[in-house]
Formats: structure tokens, C-alpha cells, sequence
């Protein structure tokens, strides 16, 4: 089965056994190995869209049945298949494999049973606790193998060594592609929304790229699924299209090719090749564990307040969890997070969501070296307690240097960020809030430019100088290989570095005791200057396409695009279809990053073998 040997079938195991070997050549196995993979491959891709045109549409009478037909299809063919893997294959069923095999045994047996009690009118299924039906069971199950194998078809185009930068780039184009086909669906909005490929598109954009910007009021424009659907883009967004396939690849199949590990550990910032599963594992891991802690502390602090039903009140504080850790900054509520029901009183609510937001504005990397961290010391308070501290491995420089710049300029940009947001809006925009209210809104104002976008109190109440300071902590944003956009902190830190390097005479460039190498320094400086010019040529064609909109306010839009933050003065809505595309533009660009695009677009040179002559070039 696919999702316990690489995407092998098991009619490939039966082919290699000693009587088959004598009647097929090698030749042969191979290509029927090739037709039945691409054969599976398009049935899991229709068994999706079925799903999704089930899920997204009323169905007649005829619809009906060919849907369920697909479903029947799909379903006999998968339980073919892991039937014969069992019965030929089990003892080559790899260890990080048994989970799911045995997952996967107990849905095909679930959905069987359920189908038999369905069919036999064996009492009322569809009562049970979260309609636990076969159609249910049977769709979950489906869409599972489904994935599983297109995540397979996606490890399988890797190794045809594609430019891993530009297969990042197309998966992200087509993720939104999808979203914006999920989102047009009439079931996606409520009765009467009309919904327009533009906005779709845009929304999806947003969605995917962690961005927040949206011309619509998601409350009164997208029904239980849309949001739903939402969610789910971010989510995707959050962890990355080749985190989630390469997760699916790696720790189900059993392992991918060694070109796409390499390229798969290229764009995950892995240290080594080894620790490249390890690493994907901790990124899945991270996440989930800190959206559900989040969800559930969320939930806690607006339990009964909300005017919500329970389910209600689970959904809304599992959105806008995952809206935060992901960065995204999307709500489903109307005023963002700025009703003044939510605004008075919720203080906790707004601690947990800046938490989250600079958890994951920290990136995947800081996360697990911190995680190593606490377990280090953890490790030795525990040694110390039963007089094992000598038994124990000492470490000097357990925390690397990423992390050090990480947690340093985080704390001087929140710290600093927040003393800023108070001073300037004190007695301006937080003046009708309580003094505790007014420290919280400070800190809460200082952490979501980085890049969440949430909005409590309206920035159109807040002085020039806090837009300045909001539009610095939005260029910035947050750490390398985080769900953040923006030129990333340790860029910032590597530039400032080179600055006092230069000033002081200093021939090498120093950070925590480490020399930075040349090349961070060269791409510190490539991302920085990209940026701005990205910003400023997205500016200057905005001034020409809404001339009736004020410039401060445009540019306020185009840094928030570009750094994928999410706030806005309320001129999103007033944007022409053109500027939301070109909007749609930079939140990808900024989502996907500069350098990233450049590397799709620029063909790399290689290493010349010579060296030009040196010369000095006259500055300031």
C-alpha cells in the first residue's frame, strides 16, 4: 500500500515473488508498476473532487449517484489493496508505518460495519455523536488514502529534480488556486452572498499566505464551511505545502528519494540530512500541540461570554487560534477582535492570542532548540535531585546563535514596541480603556504587527507617530522560518551588526560572539533592499490606480501586503479589482519571499573559477 512502502503497490511485492519472476520480465514490472501508479494516482485526485463537490454543492437525484459511485469505487479499491498488503507485505511494514496501518484497518472496519447497520436498518446512525455515519467515516477515510497518495505524486515530481525554490513557489500558487476554487463553492457563503472571483482569489491569497487582508466581512459573507475552509488555508499556509506533503511522504511512506530529501531539507532549514524527519516531525508536532493548548485556553477565557453555544464558543477559540500561531490575523467575528464586548474585560483572551502570535512569529527552528533547552535543564534539576548530575552531558553553548537573536530582538521589539503604543496612544486611542486594559492593548498593539494583523482598538484613531512605529514593527515582522513575513529580525540583526562593524573599523562582523559569514551578510542586504523596492514600485503603481485614496494609507496597505501582516486603515474594501490583484501579488511575494521568486526566475551561474581584479568604490 502507498502510505507503507513509498507508494508501492502490493501486486509489485506479488510480481517479485519466485514463480511471478519467471513470467514477467523486470522491464515489465516496471511499467505496470508506472500505469498502476498513475491509474491510483488520478483516482485519488477524482475520489477529491468528489468530496469537494459533495461537500460544496446541493446534488440532485443523479448527482447523487454518481458521487456515491465514485466513493463505492474508491473504496473497494483501497481495501483491494490493503487486503493483499497485509496479507504479502506485513512483515515489510516499516515501525513508523503501524500507527497508521493500524488507523487505516480500523476506519476500513468501522465504515464496513456502519454501512452494514446502515443498510439493515439497525437503529438511527445518523443520532450518533458527530453524525457518525458510513458516509462520514467512509469520506474521512478516503480522503485520507487520497492525500496520502497525491502527497506521493508530489515526492515523486521532487525527484525529478525540479528547482526546489520553484516548486515552493508552485505549490503555494496552486494552494491558492484550490482555496479560491473552495471558497466559490455555493455552500462556502451564505444565502444570498455573491462572492466574486476577484475576492475569492484574494481572500485565498490572504488566507494561504498568512496575510489577514480581506475585502469582506467574513462574519456575513462565508457560512460554517467557508470558514471551515478557511481555516483550513490557513493552516496550510502556516505549515507549508511541503511540510505537510513531505510530513505525509516521510512519516507514512516510509521516505521520499535522497534528491528530494535534499531539496525538501533546503527548504526546511534542517541542520543535517539525518535529522531532516526529526525536523518535520517537530514542525507538525509544534504546531498542532500549541494550537490545541491555545484553542483550549481560549476557550476558557471566553467561556459564557460570547453569547455563543458551546460548539460555537470551541470553533471560534480553535479559528482564531490557529489564526494566530499561523500569524494570519483572520477572524470570524465582524469588528475583528475590536467588539467592545470582547474589548472590556477579556484581558486574558488578548495575553493568549499575543502568545501565540510570538510563539509562532519565533520560527520552527527556535522552537525546537528552545524545546532542547528546557529538556537540558529539566534533565539536570531532575540529576541534581537524585544525585545523578555527574552521570549527565554539559553543554556551554546549548542555545545557537539563531536563537539568541531570535529571543533578543523579539524582546527588544515588543519591550520597546509596547512602551511606544502606550506613550503615544495613552490618553489618544486607549483613552476610554482602564489602566490594566491600557497595558494589556499596548503589549497586545506591539506583538500582532509582527506579523498577525488582529485588530483590537480602530488604527484610525491612532496618531501619526504609533502608525510609524506600527508600520516599522510590520517591515520588520518576525523570525526566519516562522509563519511571520516581513524582512525577518535576523536580517535585521546581521545588517545592524555590519553597521557597527563599519562604523568601529571592524573587518569582520560580529553578533553573541560569532563571526557572520559573508554570505548571511550579502543576503541581509539582498532581502532589505528588495523589500524596498518591491514596497516602493507597489506603492507608486497603487498612487496611480487609486488616485482618490490618501498615499499614507495606500502605503500602509502595501507594507501590510508585503509583510503579509494583515491591518488596515478600512481602505481594503475601497481597492479597484487591479489593486486587489496586485495586492494578491505582494502578499505572495512576501509570503514566499524575494529571494525565493528570484531563484525561479534566475538561473544559477555556479561557482566562477576566477576572480576579478578588487577595487574600492567611493561611499558617502
Amino acid at each position: 500500500m502507498l502510505f507503507m512502502n513509498g507508494g508501492s503497490f502490493v501486486f509489485f511485492k506479488i510480481m517479485y515473488l519466485r514463480n511471478i519472476k519467471k513470467i514477467f520480465t523486470t522491464k515489465r514490472v516496471t511499467a505496470i508498476e508506472h500505469w498502476l501508479a498513475v491509474v491510483l494516482f488520478i483516482l485519488s485526485m477524482v475520489t477529491i473532487g468528489a468530496i469537494v463537490v459533495d461537500y460544496g454543492f446541493l446534488l440532485d437525484g443523479a448527482e447523487r449517484r454518481v458521487i456515491d459511485f465514485i466513493y463505492r469505487l474508491s473504496w473497494w479499491c483501497y481495501l483491494l489493496l490493503f487486503l493483499l498488503q497485509l496479507f504479502f507485505g506485513w512483515r515489510r511494514i516499516k515501525r513508523n508505518s503501524v500507527f497508521l496501518t493500524a488507523f487505516v484497518g480500523v476506519l476500513f472496519f468501522l465504515s464496513a460495519l456502519l454501512r452494514f447497520f446502515e443498510q439493515g436498518d439497525v437503529g438511527r446512525l445518523t443520532d450518533l455523536p458527530f453524525y457518525l455515519n458510513y458516509l462520514f467515516v467512509e469520506k474521512i477515510l478516503l480522503l485520507l488514502l487520497s492525500a496520502l497518495d497525491v502527497s506521493r505524486g508530489i515526492i515523486d515530481f521532487i525527484n525529478k529534480k525540479t528547482n526546489p525554490a520553484m516548486l515552493m513557489a508552485a505549490c503555494f500558487a496552486l494552494l491558492i488556486g484550490v482555496g479560491t476554487l473552495l471558497l466559490l463553492l455555493p455552500r462556502s457563503t451564505l444565502a444570498g452572498v455573491h462572492l466574486s472571483l476577484v475576492d475569492a482569489l484574494f481572500v485565498s491569497t490572504s488566507a494561504v499566505c498568512v496575510t489577514g487582508l480581506s475585502p469582506l466581512d467574513v462574519a456575513v459573507t462565508f457560512s460554517l464551511e467557508g470558514q471551515i475552509v478557511l481555516l483550513l488555508l490557513i493552516q496550510a499556509g502556516g505549515l507549508g505545502v511541503m511540510t505537510i506533503t513531505s510530513f505525509f511522504a516521510l512519516f507514512f511512506m516510509g521516505g521520499t528519494g535522497l534528491y528530494s530529501q535534499f531539496a525538501l531539507r533546503d527548504m526546511l532549514g534542517s541542520d543535517t540530512f539525518g535529522s531532516l524527519v526529526a525536523t518535520l516531525l517537530n514542525i507538525v508536532g509544534f504546531t498542532f500541540f500549541i494550537e490545541a493548548v491555545g484553542a483550549v485556553a481560549l476557550w476558557l477565557s471566553v467561556k459564557g461570554t460570547m453569547g455563543m453555544s458551546v460548539q460555537q464558543e470551541f470553533f471560534f477559540s480553535l479559528f482564531h487560534s490557529v489564526s494566530a500561531f499561523c500569524n494570519a490575523g483572520f477572524s470570524t467575528l465582524s469588528d475583528n477582535l475590536g467588539g467592545d464586548f470582547l474589548l472590556r474585560g477579556h484581558n486574558m483572551f488578548f495575553l493568549i492570542i499575543t502568545l501565540l502570535v510570538i510563539l509562532g512569529s519565533m520560527g520552527y527552528p527556535i522552537l525546537v532548540n528552545l524545546k532542547k533547552i528546557v529538556f537540558y535543564y529539566l534533565g539536570r534539576l531532575i540529576g541534581c535531585l537524585f544525585g545523578r548530575d555527574a552521570m549527565l552531558a554539559r553543554y556551554r553553548h546549548i542555545m545557537n546563535i539563531n536563537t539568541k537573536i531570535v529571543l533578543s530582538m523579539t524582546f527588544l521589539l515588543l519591550v520597546g514596541g509596547a512602551l511606544l503604543m502606550a506613550l503615544f496612544e495613552w490618553n489618544g486611542a486607549f483613552a476610554a480603556l482602564p489602566p490594566s486594559d491600557k497595558i494589556v492593548q499596548s503589549l497586545f498593539t506591539a506583538a500582532v504587527p509582527r506579523t498577525a494583523g488582529f485588530g483590537s482598538v480602530s488604527l484610525t484613531g491612532f496618531s501619526s507617530a504609533a502608525i510609524v512605529v506600527y508600520v516599522f514593527l510590520m517591515w520588520v515582522g518576525g523570525a526566519s522560518q516562522s509563519t511571520a513575513g516581513g524582512i525577518k529580525v535576523n536580517t535585521l540583526a546581521v545588517a545592524y551588526a555590519n553597521m557597527l562593524s563599519v562604523m568601529r573599523g571592524h573587518r569582520g562582523v560580529v553578533l553573541f560572539g560569532r563571526e557572520i559569514s559573508s554570505d548571511s551578510q550579502r543576503r541581509a542586504s539582498a532581502v532589505i533592499f528588495g523589500s524596498i523596492l518591491i514596497i516602493a514600485s507597489a506603492f507608486f503603481v497603487l498612487l496611480i490606480l487609486e488616485p482618490e485614496i490618501p498615499p499614507g494609507q495606500l502605503f500602509f496597505e502595501t507594507v501590510s501586503a508585503y509583510s503579509t501582516v494583515g491591518a488596515g486603515l478600512g481602505v481594503t474594501p475601497l481597492l479597484g479589482s487591479a489593486s486587489k490583484l496586485l495586492l494578491s501579488l505582494l502578499m505572495f511575494l512576501g509570503r514566499v519571499g524575494f529571494m525565493t521568486v528570484l531563484a525561479t526566475i534566475i538561473p544559477p551561474t555556479g561557482v566562477r573559477k576566477f576572480r576579478y581584479p578588487k577595487d574600492n568604490v567611493i561611499i558617502n
